[in-house]
């Protein structure tokens, strides 16, 4: 019986150890290229093995504005509903992204909820200190990278808490 408790404390205590959380997962803040200010706080999270993102807040929008630039629908939207008629924060604007690796994901979407544009999606994270090409990321970092057919570019959103991300609203 102590052999069978032992073991099971052992795998318990492996499982815990090497469980880890893709460091995507969290809450994160877009970030306009051109003006560099901060326009939404998201959360990034895994249901299912599939990775998604909501909006928890915006910088320039009331709290409960609705998402009127959309579509009615999209394919393969996650949530039922007519699109155009749901609130900005909430809905998983990014969905269906697959893990191609540990801070990678691919196969995907993304809407921009300020003109309803849909894109396929890739999420890279760079941790505080990666260098890519002439960039070095001074914090974690997620790339996202749209792309429309051949066409793709990259927005870079900064590591935030679920404070922040949730509280960015106009005062």
């Amino acid at each position: 019986m102590k052999k069978i408790i032992a073991l099971v404390i052992v795998l318990t205590f492996a499982a815990v150890c090497f469980a880890q959380t893709d460091p995507v997962v969290g809450f994160w803040l877009s970030v306009d290229e051109k003006t560099n200010k901060v326009t939404a706080g998201w959360q990034i999270y895994i249901e299912n093995n599939i990775l998604y993102g909501k909006i928890l807040s915006l910088a320039d929008e009331p709290r409960g504005s609705i998402a009127t630039e959309m579509r009615p629908s999209y394919r393969n939207f996650p949530l039922p509903g007519i699109v155009n008629q749901m609130q900005i924060a909430g809905p998983p604007w990014i969905f269906g992204l697959k893990r191609h690796a540990e801070g990678e994901w691919r196969d995907g979407n993304i809407i921009d909820p300020s003109d309803g544009s849909m894109y396929g999606c890739r999420v890279i994270f760079h941790p505080a200190g990666n260098k890519v090409g002439s960039r070095t990321f001074q914090i974690d970092t997620l790339e996202m990278r749209g792309n429309f057919g051949p066409i793709a570019r990259s927005q870079f959103w900064r590591k935030s808490d679920q404070q922040t991300a949730s509280n960015l609203w106009p005062r």
